[in-house]
């Protein structure tokens, strides 16, 4: 039996609707499933996430690694704590035209003043589309 590391008491239609009117709302990310110690946002691949070739951007994929990554973080952290990004690195894996793409967020490392995160980026045949980590500063409000 997996404990859960989420602090807070959220759930996938509260997360969705904290973020309606920024980026992320703009971009089309839902978040789709929060696991015991993994959350996962969708992504689809179209003309507002295309680079001029037609490609999913690379950007469009370190926005949604950020973007699932600060989720994650923020609810693993008390009432009284807040997260922001420090550093991410994306690596490109493969090239999308089209579809659906899924970053999973799971934790490399959990601390009290910093947090480490994993977030593999999929197509909706589970290829490896994009790998990137995620540090998050831990911060009192």
């Amino acid at each position: 039996m997996t404990t859960s590391i989420w602090k807070k008491d959220t759930s996938i239609e509260k997360l969705n609707q904290r973020n309606e009117n920024t980026l992320v709302s703009f971009l089309k990310m839902e978040v789709t499933e929060l696991g015991d110690d993994y959350l996962i946002v969708s992504m689809p691949v179209n003309n507002t996430t295309h680079q001029p070739l037609g490609l999913l951007h690379g950007g469009a994929s370190a926005a949604l690694a950020e973007t699932v990554g600060s989720i994650a973080s923020n609810i693993a952290v008390d009432d009284n704590h807040f997260c922001v990004g420090m550093e991410i690195n994306a690596n490109h894996i493969k090239a999308v035209r089209n579809g659906t793409v899924y970053g999973k967020a799971s934790p490399i490392h959990i601390g009290k003043t910093s947090h480490v995160w994993d977030i593999r980026i999929t197509n909706s045949r589970d290829e490896l589309i994009c790998i990137s980590r995620l540090t998050m500063a831990v911060r009192k409000k």
